[in-house]
């Protein structure tokens, strides 16, 4: 991938000699330079080639010198790196152009083959910082869970540990799958079927925040959420019969279905569970999520539950018979399960 640099110094000879000794890079196109006279010069270059990777700059200049680029550059880009290229090569001219910001200092007179390795050092640098902010911005679940100041780490090595860390957790995991809504698909034009999953989403999903839950993925036309914390399975339960009660409300009148009423069918268990990211690291796609027995229970409990059901364990009905009434439905057998599972539906 070609890297764009811009050079700033006053000294034209320096724009000669790096289009000289790089003229190899330039015609296969590794590198592409722009040139600036002074750091004014060079804030209005970096207006106009947004796309630069990295900045060479001197310090001595007349108009704004290199170091008070550096604390621009810094305020307006902090991704962008910067070196730099100087013949005042004394201690504290280093310690202020590091304090502000300067990723590697090079002195005059330049030698080429090593500014070229200053170069890729520093472009390998940029590359891993913008992996990790669009493995961020791929994975838009992590900012649920992990505070800000976790995902602010710039360090690689401390970023790929944290994505790396799990824990085994105590939590409730509920689905909600919205009923007949293939059928729907099938019938509608895309846009009407969007625009209606959507919607139902957005309900859903403002029950499952008055709860403080997590909305940890959409599938299809199914969602999954996280309760931690205390009594997560009573307010999964609050978010499950908030859901129903604002979904059945609902009425639609879609162009090849009158009068369509959505309804849910809603799984909800609770347990230890492993909290952690699963994905691919090749792809650089992880999601933080919960996986375990207790997630696969939730998710078969609403594939068994019914129009406007909301099924959890016999278990789990024990432990909030106390605050919910609920109806014994019977025994059921469920994947992967040797003995039948006694399944109730919270009434309300």
């Amino acid at each position: 991938m070609k890297a764009k640099i811009l050079v700033v110094d006053d000294e034209t000879d320096l724009e000669l000699l790096i289009k000289q000794k790089f003229r190899r890079q330039i015609r296969e196109k590794q590198y592409e330079f722009v040139f600036a006279h002074d750091g004014e010069e060079a804030l209005q270059t970096l207006d106009q080639h947004t796309d630069v990777d990295m900045v060479l700059t001197d310090i001595n200049m007349p108009g704004m010198d290199g170091l008070t680029l550096l604390v621009k550059l810094h305020e307006s880009n902090p991704m962008l790196k910067s070196v730099i290229v100087s013949a005042y090569g004394d201690m504290d001219n280093i310690r202020t152009a590091m304090n502000r910001g300067a990723f590697d200092f090079i002195t005059k007179p330049v030698n080429f083959e090593d500014l070229e390795l200053t170069m890729q050092k520093t472009m390998e640098y940029v590359a891993q910082l913008r992996q990790t902010l669009q493995a961020i911005k791929e994975n838009d679940i992590l900012r649920m869970y992990v505070d800000e100041s976790v995902l602010s780490f710039m360090s690689r090595t401390e970023f790929e540990t944290s994505l790396s860390a799990s824990e085994t957790v105590q939590a409730t995991v509920m689905f909600i799958d919205i009923c007949g809504f293939t059928a729907i698909a099938e019938r509608e034009s895309a846009d009407t079927v969007v625009t209606l999953v959507n919607r139902y989403f957005d309900v859903m999903v403002k029950e499952i925040i008055a709860q403080t839950g997590h909305v940890d993925k959409f599938m299809g036309d199914a969602v999954m959420a996280v309760f931690r914390g205390d009594y997560h399975l009573d307010r999964a339960i609050e978010a499950a019969l908030g859901v129903r009660a604002q979904i059945d409300k609902l009425e639609e009148t879609l162009p090849n279905l009158l009068n369509y009423h959505p309804q849910v069918a809603i799984g909800i268990n609770t347990g230890e569970m492993v909290s952690g990211n699963i994905g691919s690291r090749t792809l650089r796609r992880l999601d933080y999520t919960v996986i375990g027995d207790a997630v696969n229970m939730a998710q078969r409990l609403q594939g068994v539950a019914r129009a406007s059901q909301i099924v959890i364990t016999e278990t789990a009905q024990q432990h909030v018979a106390e605050s919910f009434t609920c109806e014994r439905i019977g025994e059921v057998t469920l994947k992967n399960k040797a003995a039948p599972v006694v399944i109730y539906n919270v009434v309300g």
